[in-house]
């Protein structure tokens, strides 16, 4: 029998868990209430600031509470042109401004939009990493739904009331910039967690991985590996549709 594989190993957690020590916060959009279903609410950029581990900064943004005499702060993630002082807009009737969070549903096709809620009220799941941005394609008014165009290219349907931010998110271009050394891959994966340096798997030992051994690096049998595979086996594409390189243009249905 052979050893227990890395893969098999990252699911106990153990020394592969994130490290949220310094982390800021999780970042969502305010929690769904009246006003912001019938009206807007204002909010002010009080901060923007770096969370480790993410490459778009956060915007720290002060509500007044609705029912309460108090502020509310919440983390959003920053928005490109965002900047300390800036009033935002949050609700059906906020105008469609950079920066302002409404229904995908009131905006107008060919929106430029970020932080997408896929569910009404799940707070932002969507293109919501340096630099990305989803585009709304189009709406149907009977059905209540808009599609959307997202960062990967793949056109999803939404409910038209799922909220989403006006703008690409902040941070863009991170990776245009080459690391050129391993001591700057060694920092940025220390803030994340435990995946850097990779071992390949052909350049290990039989008994460490599938694809160890042999007298030269080499898999040495096909790297497709089934769904139900065991999980001491199931490393390479995992479930492949296609292999091979992606020849001719994509055809996407509009």
């Amino acid at each position: 029998m052979g050893r227990v594989i890395r893969s098999q190993r990252k699911g106990a957690g153990s020394i592969f868990t994130a490290r949220t020590h310094r982390r800021k916060g999780a970042a969502k959009l305010r929690a769904i209430d009246y006003s912001e279903r019938n009206g807007y609410v204002r909010g002010l950029v009080k901060e923007i600031i770096h969370d480790p581990g993410r490459g778009a900064p956060l915007a720290k943004i002060q509500f007044r509470d609705p029912y309460r005499f108090k502020t509310n702060t919440e983390l959003f993630i920053a928005t490109e042109g965002m900047y300390t002082g800036q009033f935002v807009f949050c609700g059906k009737t906020a105008q469609l401004v950079v920066g302002n969070t409404l229904p995908v549903g009131q905006m107008p096709e060919g929106t430029i939009i970020s932080n997408i809620e896929e569910r009404p009220g799940d707070r932002g799941s969507l293109a919501r990493a340096s630099g990305n941005s989803a585009t709304i394609i189009g709406h149907n008014v009977d059905e209540g739904v808009t599609r959307i165009k997202l960062p990967s290219g793949n056109k999803k349907v939404l409910k038209s009331a799922c909220r989403a931010t006006i703008g690409i998110v902040a941070g863009g271009g991170r990776i245009d910039k080459p690391l050129l050394k391993a001591g700057r891959a060694f920092f940025k994966h220390r803030a994340k967690r435990n995946s850097w340096p990779r071992t390949r798997g052909v350049a290990m030992n039989p008994v460490d991985h599938v694809h160890g051994g042999g007298n030269h690096q080499h898999i040495g049998k096909a790297s497709t590996v089934s769904r139900s595979a065991v999980p001491g086996q199931k490393v390479g594409l995992i479930a492949a549709r296609r292999t091979g390189l992606l020849r001719g243009t994509k055809k996407l249905k509009d």
